[in-house]
């Protein structure tokens, strides 16, 4: 099992096929936040996989679901993972028609929010040591 830093995000590090999407859908979100429902899964490969789904009834504005997915990728590289398939949704509405699209405080809230996310993922991917038992 590899555990390592994904500096890249090539496609090998993506989910992008309809079957792969759905069969981690079918499982239960691992966990929640506020805007977002994370889904995972192991895989049979060597590394993590990502896949982000940003609806446009969830976030209106293109650029607000471009940032959406610019952060998850950027947390997704920085985390240090095990060999899963990880989807990140967003589930409920993140601005308002007289909100900002992408104000700095928003973009601080859904970072905060994604790195607890993919913190939980990671967490999991750390071995135990004897002090934590």
């Amino acid at each position: 099992m590899s555990e390592e830093r994904s500096h890249n995000y090539a496609r090998t590090r993506r989910i992008v096929k309809t079957d792969d999407f759905s069969s981690v859908f079918r499982l239960r979100p691992v966990q929640r936040s506020a805007h977002f429902v994370l889904y995972a899964r192991r895989n049979e490969l060597s590394h993590a996989r990502l896949g982000i789904v940003a609806a446009k009834r969830f976030a209106p504005r293109a650029v607000t679901r471009n940032t959406i997915k610019r952060v998850a990728r950027e947390l997704f590289r920085q985390s240090v993972l095990p060999p899963i398939d990880c989807i990140v949704r967003l589930s409920r509405p993140v601005n308002s028609r007289s909100g900002p699209a992408t104000g700095a405080r928003l973009k601080a809230e859904l970072r905060q929010e994604l790195a607890q996310l993919i913190g939980s993922q990671a967490a999991r991917a750390a071995p135990s040591t004897p002090e934590s038992r």
